[in-house]
């Protein structure tokens, strides 16, 4: 089996299972299954910024939240520490089921668990294609979700997480940050954020 046949396999079996998340989101005038809309953002941003990703880096960014409600937020103490733990088993649950579904379409055990490390985020900043995971999970992230983020949260604490956001992405990908086609009010943010005000 080819190694495209291979990756065009693993992205349709990991859409599958995306597609079955119950929790639904609307964007461009209809109705998502949330990950599985999380997951083509990722794919589509991981195209634009990292066009000549490795195989193992396109399934990561697919499977970057594959079925996340499996592991509810509500099941971990509702403290920093339950979030820390939460996400944790979370990466792990989804390095080992990208894993299983590779299996499947016949990648070896070397590259099972070069997933499982990449959705760790093991070696993050010296690692490249850790890097460039994270450098596209902030970008989705800055992209399409922190502008509702903004409408929860108050400004000291949208402050620190695009700080904390900023502070995970390599020169190339806060380059790419400072391209994207932000709404004005998260542009103020982004600038107090960076202190460019």
């Amino acid at each position: 089996m080819t190694g495209s046949s291979r990756l065009q396999q693993v992205l349709a079996l990991i859409d599958a299972e995306n597609r079955q998340d119950p929790n639904q989101e609307q964007a461009d005038g209809q109705t998502w299954p949330k990950e599985y809309l999380y997951s083509v953002r990722m794919s589509a941003k991981q195209a634009e910024f990292a066009p000549n990703a490795s195989e193992l880096l396109q399934i990561a960014c697919r499977a970057q939240h594959i079925k996340r409600w499996h592991i509810a937020r509500a099941s971990y103490p509702m403290d920093r520490a339950g979030y820390k733990r939460w996400r944790t088993d979370l990466g792990a649950f989804h390095g080992d089921f990208t894993a299983e579904l590779m299996a499947k379409v016949g990648y070896g055990d070397v590259e099972q668990q070069q997933i499982k490390d990449l959705l760790l985020k093991k070696q993050l900043k010296r690692d490249p294609q850790v890097q460039a995971l994270e450098d596209v999970i902030c970008l989705v992230f800055m992209d399409f979700y922190l502008a509702d983020f903004a409408t929860r949260h108050s400004e000291e604490k949208l402050i620190d997480i695009i700080q904390k956001t900023w502070g995970k992405m390599s020169p190339a990908g806060q380059a790419a940050a400072l391209q994207l086609s932000l709404s004005p009010a998260v542009q103020v943010l982004v600038s107090k954020a960076l202190n460019k005000n």
